[in-house]
This record gives structure tokens, C-alpha cells and sequence, in this order.
């Protein structure tokens, strides 16, 4: 499996544990373990976010991230096309 495919899957993780966890604290607001555990997988989730951008390109698009010059976001696969996955 490749690099970019291994850290697009850590990345996916890390954003369906925190979703669930955001739900999560949405009805249980006060269970301190839980938000500890949100902030924990949300900073591993900006920083892997970071890395794949630093590496790849742009995960999302609208305001989310710097691009380079040129600009890049329609030349390279985008994260969700079987093309990504690709070296």
C-alpha cells in the first residue's frame, strides 16, 4: 500500500473518531475522558491533514488550505478519485 493511500486511511480514521466523538459530547458535554479524547485525535487529525497537503495537494477545496502557484487543486487526483491511490 502506498504512502499517500496509508495516510489518506490514518486521516479517514482520525476524522470518523472525531465526528463520533463530536456527536458523542453534543448529548455528554461534561465527560471530560471524551472531549480529552476528541482534542487528542483532532490535533493528530490537523497534523496528518498538514503532512498529506505538504505531500499530495489540497484535501478539500473552498477556503480550507493555501494552494501553490500555479494553482493546483484540478491537476492532481482528488483525494476521494481511485487515481490517488495511485504512485
Amino acid at each position: 500500500m502506498s504512502d499517500r493511500k496509508n495516510l489518506l486511511n490514518k486521516i479517514r480514521q482520525l476524522e470518523f473518531a472525531a465526528l463520533d466523538l463530536n456527536l458523542y459530547l453534543d448529548n455528554f458535554p461534561n465527560n471530560r475522558e471524551a472531549l480529552s479524547a476528541y482534542n487528542k485525535y483532532t490535533e493528530k487529525l490537523i497534523c496528518m491533514k498538514e503532512e498529506y497537503e505538504d505531500n499530495y495537494g489540497l484535501l478539500t477545496n473552498f477556503g480550507s488550505g493555501t494552494s501553490q502557484y500555479p494553482w493546483s487543486w484540478v491537476n492532481e487526483p482528488w483525494p476521494w478519485e481511485p487515481e490517488a491511490y495511485r504512485e
